[in-house]
């Protein structure tokens, strides 16, 4: 993981996952030079992260570019990471491109943003520079993300190491052809919105049978955690650990044919369907926004 981290990171945004990257990178590695580009101040009265170290941390203003030119130097073994909201790509392009790419520096280029194709990165920042994409989830706040990550064509597998490495620090990380960055998102990027809804529903049926709300939220929450760590410690299908707890003629077996007379698998199902395809539109929009955007920009 040295090896693989040796360099600087920069992380452009420094919203949530910004700084859930942040958080887990110093707590992984102590020694890590990192840099945060943002469009606001920090500000002493905003809820950070407890673990963010900011005195190891270089925090660089839009308002003195100049000093930050001057003071910063990226090469090849460094990574720039755009933790910005797609609509706000061109603008912070604009801002740090000339500022990060200076000479002959071709550092890693990672993006976060959905629906912008690796070879749009590429354009608007850099044709020299490796890019690699991301897609994490929410759970990156503690530590727990499934991000799946890809490489452009002209990006070597070396890189693809290195974006491992930093996303490794806030969950767990999978490495995907580009063409299934949609399906990713249709899961495991809106997923936690689906489990959140079962917890919230297994919750009400807790208060419905007499259980306090505290009561029921929490083990509601305790379930979920728990089933989905044997399927992560077992590796066991679901369909087994199911059956490891479905006594024949119990109350397990009469809930679970309710669940199918009701349509919950099929339901699962659609929503991931559904999700993956308003992302692979979403993709088509935000690279039309952005090629308009830089053509309005050009005839400025």
């Amino acid at each position: 993981m040295l090896n693989c981290l040796s360099g600087k990171i920069v992380v452009i945004g420094f919203g949530n996952m910004g700084k859930a990257l942040v958080r887990g990178l110093q707590c992984r590695n102590q020694n890590i030079e990192i840099y945060v580009c943002d469009r606001f101040e920090l500000n002493p009265n905003e809820d950070y992260p407890r673990d963010i170290d900011f005195n190891k941390l270089t925090y660089l203003s839009y308002n003195d570019l100049k000093n930050v030119k001057s003071n910063l130097r990226l090469s090849e073994k460094d990574s720039v990471i755009f933790c910005v909201k797609p609509q706000n790509f061109l603008e912070a392009v604009e801002r740090w491109k000339p500022i990060l790419l200076g000479g002959e520096s071709h550092p890693l280029v990672i993006s976060i943003l959905a629906g912008v194709p690796t070879e749009l990165i590429h354009k608007y920042f850099s044709n020299d520079c490796p890019v690699i994409r991301c897609m994490p989830n929410i759970a990156s706040t503690v530590d727990c993300s499934a991000s799946a990550l890809c490489a452009s064509k002209r990006t070597s597998n070396n890189y693809l190491d290195r974006a491992k490495h930093i996303f490794d620090s806030v969950g767990k990380t999978w490495v995907v052809n580009e063409d299934q960055l949609d399906a990713v998102t249709g899961l495991s990027g809106s997923g936690p919105a689906y489990i959140y809804m079962i917890i919230e529903a297994l919750s009400d049926g807790g208060v419905k049978m007499g259980l306090s709300r505290q009561l029921s939220l929490e083990l509601a929450t305790q379930t979920v955690l728990g089933a989905a760590k044997l399927v992560q410690e077992t590796r066991l299908h679901p369909a087994v650990l199911r059956d490891q707890v479905t006594t024949p003629g119990g109350t397990t077996i009469s809930a679970i044919h309710e669940l199918e007379k009701h349509g919950l698998r099929p339901m699962l199902i659609s929503a991931v369907v559904t999700a993956t395809e308003k992302s692979a539109s979403l993709a088509q929009l935000v690279e039309r926004k952005i090629i308009k955007s830089n053509s309005d920009t050009f005839k400025e």
